[in-house]
Parts: C-alpha cells; structure tokens; sequence
C-alpha cells in the first residue's frame, strides 16, 4: 500500500526501534532508509534490521552529508518510482510510542482521499510563540489552510504524500517542506490533517540550543520560500532585513542532482 521514507544521520539506539516498529505495520510495503552520511554505528544498526527484512527494506547510503531534508527527495524520486499509491515521510530519530496513530493516520488518509494528510504536533491550544510559529502560521494563512490545519506543517511529524502529489512536484522542493502545501493547493489536491500526536509523544532525539535555532531559522527560511512560490516571486529567505537561512546552505542539492541524473 505505501513506502515508508527514513531520512537517518547518526540515530545510533533509535533507527533499529524505529524500523522494528514499521515493520510491524500491514500497511507498509517498503522501507526505504536513506543514510545521510551517518556513523558506522547508526549504519551497522540498520544494516542489522535490513538482513532480518531484506525483501521489505532498501538502504540508500550517502558517505557525504546530504543537509536536511534532502533525504526526503531521494525518497520521494525512488517512492514515485516504486509505484505504490502512497509515501510515508517518518523521520528516523523518532521512538515514541505512536504507531497506533500512524497507523490511524494511513486509515484516515485513505479513507478521505488526501494528497497530503499531516500531524497536528500541538493539539492541546498551546499559546505558540516565537519566529517558527509565525512563520508557519504566515504561509498557512497566504494559503488558505490556517482553519483547518493551524501550524501544522511537512517540516513537522511524519505525513502522508499520495502519488498524485508525488508526482506532481518537483524533486528538489521535497528538500524544503513546506512548498509541499503550496504545490497542493496550486493544483487543488486534498490537504488535511489527518492526526494528532503531540510533539513530546515522537520521541526526537534531544539536541543543543544552537541546533535547534538552528532548526527554528530553517523552517522560517523554508516557510519564506514558499511564501514566494504562493505568490510566484522569486524564491528568497529574508523578511524584515534579516536572512534565515538554517542549515539551508547545507543541503546538497548539487548530490541530489547528481543521484537523480543517475537515477
């Protein structure tokens, strides 16, 4: 029924738990694992996993660094190639206790036709603040998907791409998120959530405060871009004089291109 997308840097104790648990679930076909210049030891765990499943799991493996959310296209060039009607982007640091409700997700994405079905991370009307939730909030209002779906984002918890979306939008653009909504709403496709888990319940690894900003000015960055693309103006990561740009300048889209000219 889907592929399940693993985007995995050094998750060394979490990716083994985390294909275990997709293993485990009917609805999924096929893993793809796509090692983004990870250690030996998160490899050696996955290769671990993979020769107990070797018909249902692939490993993709990149010695280079690929940069955040460029895994995510791989998987989605290999997904759209594999033909199977949906993909299922779950980032490989998760371990929380939350199959049940991807499992439930895939049901009531199935179920209501979406082309993009999401995760609402906040469910408990948290009053969010700050640069990312804003941003966020910003790109979802330009579309007219903030009633229905609040701040909820690609950037954020796993989703549910169908091969409809899969194959309308360009490679790349699954390396930064959130013009994923974009793309949806310019060719009319289905977007919902679909689901909630709290974002305590994934269970991400824990990092330091300079990743996580980080992070925030990465999907702020992502956020403006799409902005950009909404409104059919060059794509560009500044707003109010400052730049955010994230680990953007990481992404290695010139490793991307090369894979899908080979690919």
């Amino acid at each position: 029924m889907l592929t399940a997308i693993v985007p995995v840097k050094n998750e060394e104790e979490r990716i083994g738990l985390l294909l275990q648990r997709l293993l485990s679930m009917e609805q999924v076909r096929q893993i793809l694992v796509i090692l983004n210049g990870s250690n030996e030891e998160t490899r050696l765990e996955a290769e671990g996993v993979f020769r107990q499943a070797a018909a249902k799991i692939k490993l993709i493996s990149f010695k280079e660094p690929l940069g955040i959310d460029v895994p995510r296209a791989i998987g989605a060039h290999l997904a759209l190639i594999g033909g199977l009607p949906y993909a299922l982007f779950v980032d490989g640091d998760l371990v929380g206790e939350f199959i049940t409700e991807l499992q439930e997700l895939i049901v009531n994405s199935v179920s209501r036709k979406l082309d993009l079905a999401l995760v609402d991370c906040y469910p408990y009307g948290q009053a969010l603040t700050g640069p990312l939730f804003y941003f966020r909030r910003l790109l979802n209002e330009e579309l007219g998907f903030w009633p229905k779906l609040g701040i909820a984002t690609p950037s954020h918890g796993p989703h549910l791409v169908s091969r409809r979306l899969l194959s309308a939008v360009p490679c790349e653009d699954f390396a930064v998120p959130p013009t994923l909504l974009v793309h949806a709403q310019q060719l009319a496709l289905q977007v919902d959530v679909a689901k909630a888990i709290p974002h305590l319940q994934l269970g991400s690894s824990v990092k330091n405060h300079q990743h996580s900003k980080l992070i925030v000015d990465t999907i702020a960055g992502d956020c403006l871009e799409a902005l950009c693309l909404a409104r059919r103006q060059t794509r560009q990561r500044e707003h109010e004089g400052r730049k955010y740009l994230g680990y953007h300048s990481k992404r290695r889209f010139d490793l991307l291109k090369a894979f899908l000219a080979a690919n």
